[in-house]
């Protein structure tokens, strides 16, 4: 029997060891950013810690954080001698990330700057020395929003610490993520200006995961395609630029890192590298980027011809077969003719204050700029040689809209509301207008007090995730299983409670009670109802409750500002299972509007209802409501969104024991407004008197089981 047991011990030992050799080891190199300063519960919520959660066991990551370190081996306090970086050699990471770069930007290491890249180019080869497959990545810094230009300043970081990173990515292979661009509009996830809260450290723990499970293939050597002449190879930001004569015309060609599936690209129409941010963070994730010169042509005959060349020589190299087209001002002509031409071989099309109608701009015919030397071009390639030609001109893609929508892919248009070189009223507005009649899918994004420049979006998070769903690139956010960073004193929690509080609290509910009759699942809607929650403070449903569940032994395991990527991680970390719950509520989905499709959050309530069959017991009924109603306006976005969404879920009402429930008709007017004596302001929140309704109606349900 002893040996039996030694055998036994012995071969979990070898079994445990086996696993962790197995796991794939994860280095973050940092500052105090890594290391997790002026984030609440830091062991949790430092994006390291995060990412851990994120990928879970397979993986082992690490923080190697220190607070105040510099990249400059000159520099006050450089990471070179902190325990810190000695304990991340002897890890021996398979990947490294490295986010260095901030405390180089205070005054008294801003004279060591020109050796920045030197020591950064060290650095990056001594993880490679102790691993030479290691997959180093290096962070770009975030932003820093202060005022004192002595201390951490955004100006160095952005003009000479930034360039030179990417510069020692293009040096050492390595693979570069730009954290200051996503960060640039969020300077509310920044508390102090330079450290991102716990939310803050969720977006980088979400990029950095992307970056982990991210599929990949072999970049094309586009150097070795023999029918490019006068090659050279340039910089661009960290990737390899590969310049080109292609039948006597410029071109130009960017490699990623590490492809995508399916190799992805961009070709882009004129200003290559104006506002090149989309493009960069393309190039993150897989794309090549490519340029065909076709300056001065505004879309002609001749323009598509030479497309149509670039097109064919692309695609036999192994590019995809669908193209992603990008466009700022007069490339708006080429990317729009070109693609009514191959409307099949379009992927999507990202206009940047766009060029619809040459009469317009450069013809200055409304209210649009005149430009007279572009102006006698344009009528020089369309053959415009009379005013009646040109009256009856046609061949604007504002005129062509019934030969663009039969290619059924999505555009997005990025505009200022002011511009007055290429007004909106006159191009992007009516085309707008004709292909949404033609049944097109067309997305608007407008600047406010924005003219015609600056292109682009400062974060250009909208472009890349419109271009990655277009090409089924984008990852889904709402089927990972996370935690959440969540920490406000507006969740209605108790003083220097945070989520991990909350979920702590459910989780000793589910293990304690005895049998439970309900179990309220969600977000801050379903924390409303109470449920013996001991760190919840503010509860709206009380008198529902007390009027309907008051013979119910009830659990309210909602949580305020949960996705459906947070009631995933809850349910396979957690012990609700040990409720017995006879019946469970789902309300669940309204916090992913803003950053998921319905088509996402539907395959996020999926999960979740798929999840709660595998953890219960198959006597357990699930009353799936998903989304509460909102959006106030029964015309808005959000409404529009949460009827796409329930006109998904509806069908998981036909698995056994799943019963679905749209709530909508119980809480609009005979107008389909929300009701305000239910609603609060914001068209999301119930108040006292919404619970009541909504509390009948379960009990109804409970009944009728």
């Amino acid at each position: 029997m002893i040996i039996k047991k030694i055998i036994l011990s012995l071969f979990l030992l070898v079994s445990i060891l086996g696993y962790a050799q197995q796991q794939i080891k994860i280095a973050c190199v940092g500052n105090s950013i890594t290391f997790g300063s002026g984030v609440f519960n830091k062991e949790k919520n430092a994006y390291p810690a995060q990412l851990q959660s994120l990928l879970g066991d397979a993986y082992k990551v690490e923080n190697f954080g220190v607070s105040g370190k510099t990249l400059l081996r000159n520099g006050d306090h450089p990471y070179w001698e902190t325990e810190a970086y000695t304990k991340a050699l002897n890890f021996n990471p398979d990947i490294v990330f490295i986010k260095l770069g901030t405390n180089d930007s205070k005054l008294q290491n801003r004279i060591h700057l020109e050796d920045f890249e030197a020591d950064y180019v060290d650095l990056v080869h001594s993880f490679k020395s102790k691993n030479k497959n290691a997959r180093v990545v290096l962070l770009l810094p975030v932003p820093a929003f202060t005022s004192d230009t002595t201390r951490i300043w955004s100006k160095p970081i952005k003009n000479k610490i930034i360039p030179a990173t990417q510069k020692v990515a293009y040096a050492t292979n390595a693979e570069v993520i730009d954290l200051y661009h996503l960060f640039i509009d969020k300077e509310g996830l920044l508390p102090d200006k330079i450290h991102p809260s716990g939310l803050g450290a969720t977006v980088i723990a979400k990029r950095l995961y992307e970056v982990v499970v991210q599929k990949e293939s072999q970049p094309i050597n586009f150097a070795a395609v023999k029918e490019f002449n006068s090659i050279d190879t340039d910089n661009f930001y960290g990737y390899r630029l590969i310049n080109f004569e292609f039948n006597k015309i410029k071109g130009k060609i960017v490699s990623p890192k590490k492809a995508a599936p399916g190799k992805p690209w961009v070709l882009r129409a004129r200003f290559w590298g104006h506002q090149p941010q989309a493009d960069i963070a393309l190039l993150e994730r897989g794309f090549h980027i490519a340029y065909c010169d076709v300056s001065n042509l505004f879309g002609s005959k001749e323009a598509i011809q030479r497309w149509d060349a670039f097109y064919t020589l692309m695609t036999s190299e192994g590019l995809s077969k669908k193209v992603v087209l990008e466009g700022m001002s007069r490339g708006g002509l080429i990317i729009y003719n070109w693609a009514a031409k191959n409307p099949k071989k379009v992927a999507c099309i990202y206009a940047d204050a766009p060029v619809l109608d040459g009469k317009s701009w450069p013809g200055g015919k409304g209210e649009g700029k005149y430009s007279k030397g572009d102006w006698e071009g344009f009528k020089s390639v369309y053959g415009l040689s009379t005013i009646k030609k040109e009256s009856q001109f046609k061949g604007n893609p504002i005129h062509i809209t019934k030969q663009i929508t039969k290619g059924n892919y999505p555009m997005l248009h990025v505009v200022g509301e002011t511009d007055d070189v290429v007004p909106i009223s006159e191009n992007t507005l009516p085309f707008e207008k004709e292909i949404k009649q033609r049944g097109g899918d067309i997305t608007v994004i407008s600047k406010p007090n924005n003219g015609h420049h600056p292109h682009s979006l400062q974060n250009p998070e909208a472009i890349v995730n419109f271009i990655l769903r277009a090409t089924n690139q984008k990852l889904n956010f709402a089927v990972v299983p996370s935690p959440s960073a969540e920490f406000r004193s507006a969740a209605g929690w108790v003083e220097g409670k945070d989520w991990w509080a909350q979920a702590n609290d459910i989780d000793s509910l589910c293990k304690n009670s005895s049998k439970v009759d309900l179990l309220l699942l969600g977000n801050s809607i379903m924390q409303g109802w109470g449920g013996n929650r001991p760190n919840v403070t503010h509860i709206p449903g009380k008198k529902a409750v007390e009027t309907y569940f008051n013979d119910l032994n009830i659990i309210g395991a909602g949580i305020s500002g949960d996705r459906t990527q947070h009631v995933l991680w809850r349910l396979q970390n957690g012990d609700y299972e040990k409720s017995n719950a006879s019946t469970i509520v789902l309300a669940i989905g309204v916090n992913n509007f803003g950053d998921n499709t319905a088509n996402e959050i539907a395959d996020g309530i999926r999960k979740i209802v798929s999840l709660l069959k595998e953890k219960f017991s198959s006597q357990t009924k699930i009353i799936l409501i998903g989304p509460l109603p909102t959006g106030i306006d029964p015309n808005s976005d959000r409404r529009k969104k949460y009827t796409e969404i329930h006109e998904q879920i509806k069908g998981l009402g036909k698995i056994e024991n799943v019963s679905y429930h749209n709530l909508i008709s119980n809480y609009m007017d005979e107008k389909g407004f929300l009701n305000p004596l239910y609603y609060a302001a914001d068209g999301i929140h119930l108040k006292s008197d919404g619970y009541m309704v909504w509390g009948e109606y379960i009990k109804s349900v409970l009944r009728s089981h």
